[in-house]
């Protein structure tokens, strides 16, 4: 397989990514990131949805929703096959890009508190953990809220 390119998502990628989030993400939890959702995610000028592709179907995707000073990680996939490849850290690297080219101070994201793995990709990506949120997915699974800071006082880090 060759390496994977990253864009942004186009309208014909919401079925997909849907689908990527709701076996990779959302599994044993109601299906909240359905394909309307997500088109309305890439059609929105305050969020990119980024994917990974090489020769067939996507491989990965990211959602970064973006204010003011802050921008939330909505939600990373990698098809299982790519994974440990190195693909969700450079979805993350791109999106972290764009959000230090916005001027962004922070980006948040939240895991499944029973999701080890997906806590240690993030904090090998340089998140640190700052709160947990009791029931946070559908009111049964906690939440391991996390930060990375890209710029402190208007200095990039």
């Amino acid at each position: 397989m060759r390496s994977a390119a990253i864009r942004l998502a186009m309208v014909q990628d919401a079925p997909a990514i849907a689908a990527m989030s709701q076996a990779f993400i959302e599994h044993g939890l109601g299906w909240s990131w359905q394909a309307p959702r997500v088109l309305a995610a890439i059609r929105d000028r305050a969020t990119n949805v980024a994917v990974a592709q090489a020769d067939g179907p996507l491989l990965g995707f990211g959602i970064m929703q973006y204010a003011d000073d802050s921008a939330h990680l909505a939600l990373l996939a990698v098809q299982p096959q790519a994974r440990h490849q190195g693909l969700g850290k450079r979805l993350v690297l791109w999106l972290e890009d764009v959000a230090r080219t916005a001027g962004i101070e922070r980006l948040r994201v939240e895991a499944r508190a029973d999701n080890a793995n997906a806590i240690a990709f993030y904090r090998a990506q340089g998140f640190q953990e700052f709160a947990r949120s009791v029931g946070y997915y559908s009111g049964r699974i906690d939440a391991v809220r996390l930060e990375k800071r890209l710029f402190v006082k208007g200095i990039g880090l």
